[in-house]
C-alpha cells in the first residue's frame, strides 16, 4: 500500500507542478500585466520560491511523493536493487504520465499558455548545460540532507533559492529545467518527445549527471556513521 500511495502521490504532484509553473507566469504576465521587466521577474521569482516551499510541504505530508525523476533516482541509487527497480519501473513512469496529463489539461484550459521549454542552442551545449545544472543541484540536495537533516525551513529555503538561481542560468539555453518528466510533458504535447535532442539533452544528460553527482558525493564525503565512529574514537 505504501508503494501504491507513493505512485499516486508522484502522479498528482507531477500534474500540480506543471500547472504551478504555468499559473505563476499567467498571474504575473496576464493578471498583473507585467512584462519581462525587473518588477515582473522579481514577483515571478518570489512566487516560484513560494511554490517550491508548497511542494516541499506536500512531499513531506505525502511521505516522499515527488514530481522530479532525478529526485527519486538519486535516492534509489543509494538503496537496494529492488528499490531501484521500483523507482525506474513505477515511480518515474507515474511522474512522466502525470506531467503529460497536466500539460494536456493545461493546454485545453489555457490555449495561450505557450509551448514550454525548448532547446535554444546546439545539442552538445544543451546537454552540457542540463548536465552541469543537474550535477550542481543533486550535490547540493545530498549535502543539505546530510548536514541539515531536521531543519525543513532552512533546507527548503536553500534548495529553492539554489534551484531558482540555476534555472535562471540555464533558462536562455535549455529552459534550465532539471526535470525530465516536466519537459517530457511539453515535448509530448508538441510531438517532439522522441527526437534525439530531447532524449539526449533532457533525459540522458541529467540522468548521467545525477549518477555522477551521487558517486562523487559518496567518494568525497564520509558517511555519517563513519563520522560518528571517528568522533567516538
Amino acid at each position: 500500500m505504501a508503494g501504491i500511495r507513493l505512485i499516486v502521490s508522484d502522479f498528482i504532484l507531477s500534474v500540480m507542478w506543471v500547472w504551478s509553473g504555468a499559473l505563476v507566469k499567467l498571474f504575473v504576465y496576464k493578471v498583473l500585466g507585467f512584462g519581462y521587466e525587473p518588477t515582473g521577474e522579481i514577483i515571478k521569482g518570489a512566487l516560484s520560491i513560494i511554490s517550491m516551499f508548497l511542494f516541499a510541504f506536500l512531499s513531506k505530508i505525502s511521505k516522499g511523493g515527488a514530481y522530479n525523476p532525478l529526485t527519486v533516482l538519486s535516492g534509489a541509487i543509494s538503496g537496494d536493487f529492488s528499490r531501484f527497480l521500483y523507482t525506474v519501473g513505477a515511480r518515474i513512469p507515474a511522474q512522466v504520465i502525470g506531467s503529460i496529463t497536466g500539460v494536456r489539461l493545461l493546454i485545453d484550459t489555457f490555449p495561450e499558455i505557450g509551448h514550454g521549454p525548448s532547446l535554444k542552442v546546439d545539442i552538445h551545449r544543451g546537454a552540457l548545460t542540463e548536465g552541469i545544472l543537474t550535477f550542481a543541484i543533486v550535490i547540493l540536495s545530498l549535502g543539505l540532507a546530510r548536514n541539515i537533516p531536521g531543519s525543513f525551513f532552512m533546507k527548503t529555503w536553500i534548495s529553492s533559492v539554489s534551484k531558482f538561481a540555476l534555472h535562471i542560468l540555464g533558462s536562455d539555453l535549455t529552459g534550465g529545467c532539471m526535470n525530465p518528466a516536466s519537459v517530457m510533458g511539453w515535448a509530448y504535447a508538441r510531438g517532439d518527445h522522441i527526437t534525439k535532442e530531447h532524449i539526449l539533452v533532457y533525459w540522458l544528460a541529467p540522468v548521467e549527471a545525477t549518477l555522477l553527482a551521487v558517486w562523487t558525493f559518496r567518494l568525497l564525503v564520509r558517511p555519517l556513521k563513519e563520522d560518528a565512529k571517528t568522533k567516538s574514537d
